[in-house]
């Protein structure tokens, strides 16, 4: 359904009118109690002037509290704290802004606070953020170190002096964040992924030296924590603050006390490693001595034995057991040799007394059928047969004239 249109281009409102229904559409809002995050807190000639963001989203809107309003509120309010304003929202026509007049101001209760954390700590756990499971190991020795802390903060000098100390040749990229205030989680954000994106930086830092539990409020956002728990490079989180630890202590794949534990956590001391390997090289050292002296002793006790003394008395040792042994030998082959030609003389003898040869070189002869049989009856034996005979030396071929058979 198309919106209503008021007005004419023949009769417009005047921008008077129309400033003032503005006004009195606004004004019939009244008094509301609204809490945010104070990013703006500017005195001038007693009144303040302020800016209060949306605690989990960029919605900003303006608001000023008057001189009579801020002698009455007790507390001090700075940049970073957290509160919650009684406003009446005012539109000023003659500049055609919107701003909402204070009534009063306090501080959010820091139990409302802590029981907020409390729930989101749950939840996160809950889905497993905080599990030592899936946190990553440190590097022993990163090429390059990124780090996220404030410009010129104490936190930087601390973290970049004494890592240097313990390793002269630690390279960083630092990346310079908001560290409290409304631009704390948007700055820190992008400078993960500025480090994230670089191939040389194989663990993270985010350093900050302690300070008020509301100024440390953006380390325990959602949306940051988020980010450090699907981050792929090792994140060291170093606020340094033990009484109030925000969730990214949690998250954080390794947590160090303060910026300086953490530059004794992301690198060795270059002096202990130096004296780790002096004693493993002495041990080492101590241990093939020890071998050395082991192997040579045994060595000794080897070359001392009389085999090796004198190796020729094992050979002379043996020479009369081998002579035996071939003497041994000699007579048992003359023996085998004699005894096996008297059996092959008797073999010999048995041969020729069964063989016909004895019989055919009597003159017999052998005759033998074409199939190869040999003839014993005439009367097997047809006329024109064809005979082989074989005398006592050679044969011959006959022929069947007439088989005379015995009568």
């Amino acid at each position: 359904m198309a919106e209503r249109i008021t007005g004419t281009p023949d009769e417009p409102w005047s921008v008077e009118r129309l400033g003032g229904e503005l006004k009195s559409y606004i004004g019939r809002l009244g008094y509301l109690w609204v809490e945010g995050e104070i990013t703006q807190w500017s005195a001038s000639r007693g009144n303040v002037f302020g800016k209060l963001k949306d605690v989990s989203t960029d919605s900003t809107v303006s608001f000023n509290v008057w001189s009579s309003t801020l002698s009455r509120i007790e507390g001090e309010f700075r940049q970073g704290d957290r509160a919650v304003l009684l406003v009446k929202p005012d539109y000023w026509p003659r500049a055609g802004t919107l701003s909402m007049v204070t009534a009063q101001i306090r501080h959010v209760g820091l139990g409302d606070l802590l029981a907020r954390l409390e729930a989101l700590r749950r939840s996160l756990a809950a889905e497993g953020l905080f599990d030592a499971a899936r946190k990553r190991p440190l590097p022993f020795l990163p090429g390059t170190v990124g780090l996220i802390t404030g410009r010129d903060s104490d936190a930087e000098k601390d973290v970049l002096r004494n890592a240097q100390l313990r390793w002269p040749g630690v390279r960083f990229r630092v990346e310079h964040a908001a560290v409290q205030g409304d631009q704390t989680v948007p700055t820190v954000l992008a400078a993960l992924e500025r480090l994230e994106a670089d191939p040389e930086v194989e663990v993270i830092v985010i350093a900050r030296g302690g300070g008020d539990f509301q100024n440390l409020l953006g380390f325990s956002d959602e949306r940051l924590l988020r980010a450090v728990a699907a981050a792929t490079t090792p994140i060291v989180s170093a606020i340094g603050h033990e009484a109030d630890r925000p969730l990214l202590d949690d998250v954080a794949d390794l947590r160090a006390s303060t910026p300086t534990d953490a530059a004794k956590r992301i690198v060795p001391d270059v002096a202990e490693e130096l004296s780790r390997i002096a004693q493993a090289r002495a041990q080492l050292r101590a241990r093939v001595t020890q071998h050395v002296a082991r192997e040579a002793e045994r060595l000794e006790a080897l070359r001392t034995r009389p085999a090796l003394a004198r190796p020729e008395s094992m050979i002379d040792a043996r020479a009369d057991d081998l002579a035996r042994l071939t003497a041994r030998a000699d007579e048992l082959a003359g023996r085998v040799v004699e005894l096996g030609g008297q059996r092959l003389d008797h073999l010999r003898q048995t041969l020729r007394a069964l063989s016909p040869q004895s019989t055919l070189d009597r003159g017999y002869a052998v005759v033998q059928t074409a199939t190869g049989s040999v003839a014993r009856d005439a009367a097997s034996l047809a006329a024109g047969e064809q005979l082989l005979v074989t005398l006592a030396s050679g044969t011959l071929d006959a022929e069947v004239r007439a088989a005379h058979p015995e009568r």
